[in-house]
């Protein structure tokens, strides 16, 4: 086994046969959002450092200021636009006083004014009775909500850590899978060399961003990094330079390789779409047999432009199918 295969043997698969480790729910500091969104802070405790967000789920408290707490979740980040701060104003100062008291008093996790509305007094007071951030933010509160929930969406992704190595040739990322010593970093090293990208070496960390879309990416501790045996550890970023590292990439395509095998029958025509399950997603995939004198990473690049033509609405397969149909045809009618 590698010596990275040791060092993070607890959190990837030890083989191509191997299950996925499960996925785990994640958090993502408060403050973390608060300094990608550049929030302006009203108000915020000494332990904000230790506040976390583990849902994608945000809210505006409508109803609540109506008196209604039906299904209201305070671990859900809390944005107040244009209708509520408006509501909220139309009401007189008792009113607005005991609705914001009993708001505050369910402890939501922070509460966002949006357009750099001006913060009521009274909620600064009861925000720091039931210790509540408050924050500003110049934007508009739709587009203020779709940046929040697509920071979250990432930050706070389902996630498994696979064994394989992740690259992206011509614009498509490629996770390479297959048993130890197969050759997965020696043709990534090769594909490098053609002017093509490296993101992870041997643990490739998976995240489900969307019910549609996977990203690859490396830990942190590796990034960069490729073993070879012989030579051991190699800095690609230092070597070839920046512009042969990539920091993440969307899972287009899936290429298993295998020791060739004489008595398998592999796919020669390209008819057949075969598919490999991660995380609930299918991810279309090809199995490379791999035997002495093949050139990998010349099938790879053509693999990536097939894979992306055929994205492209073009399959070189059926088109073929169809020509040779035509002239069956067209002999048959002779």
């Amino acid at each position: 086994m590698k010596v990275i295969d040791y060092f993070i043997m607890d959190n990837i698969e030890n083989s191509l046969s191997s299950k996925s480790m499960p996925e785990e729910k994640h958090s993502v500091k408060l403050i973390t959002l608060v300094e990608f969104l550049g929030l302006t802070k009203i108000w915020v405790s000494d332990d904000i450092e230790e506040t976390l967000i583990s849902r994608t789920d945000i809210n505006r408290p409508g109803l609540v200021f109506t008196g209604y707490f039906g299904h209201f979740e305070a671990d859900r980040i809390q944005i107040i636009g244009n209708a509520e701060y408006s509501y909220l104003r139309s009401l007189n100062g008792s009113d607005r006083s005991k609705y914001l008291r009993e708001y505050f008093n369910m402890k939501p996790v922070c509460t966002i004014f949006a357009h750099n509305l001006e913060v009521f007094p009274e909620a600064i007071k009861f925000a720091k009775e039931n210790n509540v951030p408050i924050f500003q933010t110049p934007s508009a509160t739709s587009a203020f909500m779709a940046a929040l929930i697509s920071k979250l969406n990432l930050e706070l992704a389902p996630r498994i850590t696979r064994h394989g190595v992740f690259v992206e040739v011509y614009g498509e990322g490629i996770l390479i899978l297959g048993e130890s010593g197969i050759g997965k970093s020696e043709t990534a090293i090769e594909l490098v060399k053609r002017g093509h990208r490296l993101i992870a070496d041997d643990a490739v960390e998976i995240k489900k961003v969307s019910a549609i879309t996977l990203i690859g990416t490396a830990p942190e501790l590796i990034r960069h990094y490729v073993e070879l045996r012989g030579i051991g550890m190699v800095d690609i970023r230092r070597i070839f330079g920046m512009g042969a590292v990539k920091l993440t990439e969307k899972i287009d395509l899936v290429i298993k390789l295998e020791e060739w095998k004489n008595d398998k029958l592999y796919e020669r025509f390209g008819l057949n779409t075969e598919y490999v399950e991660i995380m609930g997603i299918n991810v279309p995939a090809v199995t490379i047999p791999v035997q002495p004198g093949r050139n990998l990473a010349i099938i790879f690049e053509i693999a990536a432009m097939n894979n992306r033509q055929k994205k492209m609405g073009y399959d070189t397969a059926v088109e073929l199918n169809k020509r040779l149909t035509e002239h069956i045809n067209a002999e048959q009618d002779r």
